[in-house]
């Protein structure tokens, strides 16, 4: 059972992945009109590594909130980091391995994915 108080930053928090998630398909677009479909693939692939995991983690780390909760919370984050550190590496493994991937816009798109969320404070107040 998830506590009322976190519902808020949660909130903040899905906003951001969506902001990344958006960024990842502009990117995607844009690398298919200049470079064709290949590459707009693996530009995809590429946002798809960085806001999963990220949402995963999202999901365990606004679980519980509050002084009374704090084992919980405490508990919660370590369990989405380390979810989202392993579902990463997964992701990686799955994406290199078993599909044609162009690596500079797969890399690209994916960094750009990460860095969305350095500029978060420029998009949202909370």
């Amino acid at each position: 059972m998830t506590n009322k108080l976190a519902s808020p930053y949660r909130l903040a928090v899905l906003k951001l992945i969506c902001l990344q998630g958006v960024v990842a398909l502009i990117a995607a677009v844009i690398i298919f009109l200049s470079l064709g479909v290949n590459a707009a693939l693996s530009s995809l692939a590429g946002g798809v590594v960085a806001v999963l995991p990220h949402f995963v983690f999202a999901l365990y780390a606004f679980r519980y909130m509050g002084a009374s909760k704090a084992e919980q919370a405490y508990a919660s984050l370590k369990r989405g980091n380390g979810l989202k550190f392993m579902l990463t590496i997964v992701l990686f493994a799955l994406v290199l391995k078993h599909f044609p991937v162009i690596l500079l816009p797969f890399f690209s798109t994916y960094i750009l994915a990460l860095f969305t969320g350095l500029f978060a404070p420029v998009f949202f107040k909370h």
